[in-house]
């Protein structure tokens, strides 16, 4: 005999599916997007190319729509433009360049490492801002923390690392102003390690170059600075980078968008493309498209005139005469910096090296020690230098020593 199934297991099936669907609808659901993360992540071309447009019709130093701009050659530091980059503003997000610097040395030194864990405060999980919702008491590795506050700006998970770097923000903050005096950051005075608009929290163009090439010292950072779109927490949270740069610029290398009510639109662009790295700074833009148009103009415009030279050292330099040594004269040898120098388009045959050396060199000579410097000159101008050294050591001359090569050159005469 022919068997039907039981009406009532596929009505138990849908009852059941019903019943569950929600459950994991729920969970399957990432977490949502801060709304400047939203709005980047559903960038169109269009956008892109109005921003393009944008900045090819921005002159530098006549039209940024910017209150503060600089742009700096990352090698040697030298500023190819710059528009009031030491007036004092507040610097938004872009605070947090130090707060990963500093996290950077902690790392480099081994006083922390990528995989340790870290457990948020009640202080870092209620800061507010941008945030990955962190829970008191949740915890990451270092790793996950530093691509959510390289990524997306994260404030609690900028707070967690300051604390576990210093055991509180307050003694962060501490050492990012000890670390801007040594850098040289004569306009810069934290407040805090996020950025959120506080009372004596400013910095200047200049100062965010300077800091913003001593992190891209640290190549680690690159893992993170570079990245458009990635997750945490097993895809459940989504991180965007708010540096829309990274994913439209080519060559863009990093670094930081910072943006609050105080500050306006602030950014620090960074790029290298044929070895010259370029570091853009702009700050108090009254719109996030009119800080990504100047800032891409400014790297344009230093890309279009300015290239990365490379130096072949001088042929044929003659030793160095020594005396009081066991030698007559030692042997130099010179190399030239791997990154060659910056120079302005069009001037490589204006480049000339002058070979500077003493007309002796007393014993003892050390192996390596400088002797000299060839001086590196555009149009005449000098514009870098670097070091000649021996290429072997020559040792004084004693007179025990001497007796015996006057001993020894007797023998082979007799």
């Amino acid at each position: 005999m022919k068997q039907f199934p039981d009406p009532k297991k596929p009505l138990a099936l849908l009852l059941a599916a019903a019943l569950l669907f929600p459950f994991f609808a729920w969970a399957a659901v990432p977490e949502p997007l801060q709304p400047e993360e939203a709005a980047i992540a559903a960038l169109s071309d269009e956008i892109i190319e109005d921003e393009i447009t944008m900045a090819a019709a921005i002159t530098p130093g006549i039209d940024l729509p910017v209150k503060s701009a600089i742009l700096m050659d990352q090698a040697s530091g030298t500023v190819l433009y710059a528009e009031n980059e030491n007036v004092q503003l507040p610097p938004a997000s872009i605070t947090k360049v130090m707060s990963l610097l500093l996290v950077m040395e902690a790392i480099d030194s081994g006083k922390i490492a990528l995989t340790d864990k870290v457990t948020c405060s009640d202080t870092a999980s209620g800061y507010g801002g941008s945030q990955i919702w962190l829970k008191p008491g949740e915890e990451m590795t270092v790793d996950e923390l530093l691509k959510a506050a390289a990524i997306s700006s994260a404030n609690d998970a900028t707070v967690c690392l300051a604390e576990y770097v210093a055991g509180s923000e307050e003694a962060f903050v501490h050492q990012m102003n000890q670390k801007a005096q040594e850098l040289g950051m004569t306009g810069t005075t934290f407040v805090g390690s996020t950025g959120l608009d506080e009372a004596g929290h400013l910095s200047t163009a200049r100062d965010i170059a300077i800091m913003s090439r001593a992190l891209l010292e640290h190549p680690l950072i690159l893992n993170y600075s570079t990245v458009w779109m990635d997750t945490l927490r097993g895809g459940e949270t989504q991180l965007v980078n708010t540096n829309r740069m990274v994913r439209f610029y080519q060559g863009a290398t990093g670094l930081k968008t910072g943006t609050t009510n105080g500050a306006g639109s602030c950014l620090s662009a960074t790029a290298t493309r044929d070895g010259l790295g370029l570091i853009a700074v702009v700050m108090g833009a009254d719109t996030s498209d009119h800080r990504f148009a100047a800032a891409r103009a400014l790297l344009d415009w230093g890309f279009a005139n300015f290239m990365q030279a490379r130096l072949e050292p001088p042929e044929n330099i003659l030793p160095v005469p020594v005396t009081g040594g066991v030698e007559t004269q030692v042997e130099v040898v010179c190399r030239p910096p791997q990154e060659g120098i910056l120079v302005e388009k069009g001037k490589l045959e204006a480049i000339t090296q002058d070979v500077i050396l003493p007309e002796t060199a007393a014993a003892p000579i050390g192996e390596g020690q400088e002797l000299g410097s060839v001086a590196v000159c555009v149009d005449g101008e000098r514009v870098a230098e670097y070091p000649i050294v021996a290429a072997a050591g020559v040792e004084r001359m004693s007179f025990g020593r001497a007796l015996g090569m006057l001993g020894s050159s007797l023998i082979s005469m007799g």
